[in-house]
């Protein structure tokens, strides 16, 4: 299924495209998303207690068709009072490493160094759905969210047939319908990465806001704030249930730049929190001339 938040690297893309002249003119050299990643880490460790994680991620587009990555570890720290204590009474370990399924997984209380640079071997463009398109067609997207949504309902279809058909290889009792039934969590899903993952003019983010408020299993849950006291609009995408697994998305949207502010990610398998896709995470998001580097985490 789906993700809300494709992996950000899986956004890369490499070579030159040349921008028309009757292009919306970019407002800077790149667009920039930086991600804030803050969740629990999946295991408790020492003694028995849990661990906060954050992460920060940047990705550099330029409207000729190159793009940059970049990313940090920012550190753990005990997640609750409660683990804190069990963690002073550990020695408050400042490092912690353990095997899990043949792998060692290290943690620490300081950030690592982090690194950043070009990133290669993904197709030509801008990912747009399960498309890749030019900067001249991100401008030409329809700012009617009537149309706009005509648009990504017909692109998600031609997803789904395309994923029930390669997947009848593997998979022979697989039905379409297994895709159809989540086709409006797919296309809120579309409209929602409108908001954030590529240098599209603010009217069609615009068209895309009110595409998404209209798709059915959205929900309007009122003004919020998140954890850096920015204020938005909170939205509730449909919820996706699955053989115990239950997902709950919840989106929060600046109504005045049209960009998205904030992800909220809860899953719960058999009725008890899953940790491991358990987050959230915080966009700023824009036009800059600042040169790809090491994210700082602030």
């Amino acid at each position: 299924m789906r993700s809300l938040i494709a992996a950000v690297a899986g956004l890369a893309f490499t070579g030159a495209l040349a921008v028309p002249a009757q292009a919306t003119p970019p407002e800077g050299k790149y667009w920039r998303v930086e991600t804030i990643l803050s969740r629990t880490h999946p295991r408790p460790v020492g003694s028995g207690y849990w661990l906060a994680e954050r992460q920060a991620s940047t990705t550099w587009q330029s409207p000729e068709g190159k793009s940059w990555f970049g990313f940090r570890t920012l550190g753990a720290r005990p997640k609750t009072e409660k683990d804190e204590a069990a963690w002073r009474a550990d020695g408050s370990p400042a490092s912690w490493t353990y095997r899990t399924e043949g792998m060692k997984i290290s943690l620490s209380t300081e950030p690592g160094e982090g690194h950043v640079g070009p990133t290669k071997g993904a197709p030509k463009g801008f990912r747009l759905g399960e498309k890749w398109v030019t900067y001249q067609q991100l401008q030409d997207l329809p700012s009617d969210p009537v149309a706009l949504k005509k648009y990504v309902v017909a692109g998600v279809k031609t997803w789904i047939k395309g994923a029930a058909d390669e997947a009848k290889t593997t998979s022979p009792n697989s039905k379409i319908g297994d895709w159809e039934s989540q086709l409006d969590r797919y296309v809120a899903i579309d409209l929602s990465r409108m908001l954030w993952e590529n240098p599209i003019p603010q009217k069609v983010r615009s068209a895309a806001l009110q595409a998404f408020k209209t798709t059915k299993g959205v929900t309007d849950l009122g003004r919020a704030q998140d954890s850096l006291n920015r204020s938005g609009q909170k939205f509730a995408l449909p919820t996706l249930t699955t053989k115990g697994t239950v997902l709950k998305q919840q989106l929060l949207v600046d109504t005045k730049t049209m960009t998205l502010l904030a992800e909220y990610t809860d899953t719960t398998v058999d009725g008890k929190p899953f940790p491991a896709k358990t987050k959230v995470e915080t966009y700023k998001v824009g036009w800059t001339n600042e040169q790809p580097a090491v994210p700082d985490g602030k």
